[in-house]
């Protein structure tokens, strides 16, 4: 039989954790960092219609404390939440509830790398929705040098593995989120 007509033994969907998979205290490390470029901080910027001068006018934001543009803190948070998606939630997310807490101690800058960690930090079933849970995610943010750069508190509705559509056979495809 040649290669390409070999059948598969199995096939494996590529998917985040349910909520009876995390664990309380368990923290995950998101790889790999994402190494941030000025055309990021400068696309994110323009197409959020921010225009902050800290993260644009390069001779202005030289004259500022930082003596350079930062990155748009609401890139790093949306690329520190971002980061953890393939690992915890993908597919098995039923919605974001919130995010509190969400905190920038030190600034990002162009050509900084940043490395995303979750910590589980809480779980209990829902009390209103049969087969799901929420989850309480502790995001963290950090520079290639260890700084932190940003925290975020992040409460989700997941999924129970027993009650999620596509975990039952003939369900059909989906998993997205």
């Amino acid at each position: 039989m040649a290669d390409d007509e070999r059948m598969p033994v199995r096939d494996i969907v590529q998917r985040g954790l349910y909520y009876d998979e995390l664990e309380v205290g368990t923290r995950y490390l998101h790889r790999p960092g994402r190494t941030v470029t000025e055309a990021d901080n400068v696309l994110f910027t323009t197409l959020t219609m921010n225009n902050q001068g800290l993260h644009l006018d390069a001779a202005w934001a030289a004259t500022q404390p930082f003596g350079q543009r930062l990155v748009n803190s609401m890139f790093t948070l949306s690329t520190l939440v971002g980061a953890s998606v393939g690992q915890l939630t993908q597919g098995t997310i039923v919605a974001n509830l919130g995010l509190s807490s969400v905190e920038f101690p030190h600034p990002l800058f162009h050509g900084d790398t940043l490395y995303s960690e979750t910590l589980v930090a809480a779980k209990r079933p829902s009390a209103s929705r049969h087969g799901q849970g929420i989850v309480t995610f502790e995001h963290t943010g950090r520079n290639q040098d260890g700084e932190i750069v940003a925290t975020a508190q992040r409460a989700v509705l997941m999924w129970l593995s027993d009650a999620h559509p596509d975990a039952h056979p003939g369900a059909g495809p989906g998993g997205q989120g």
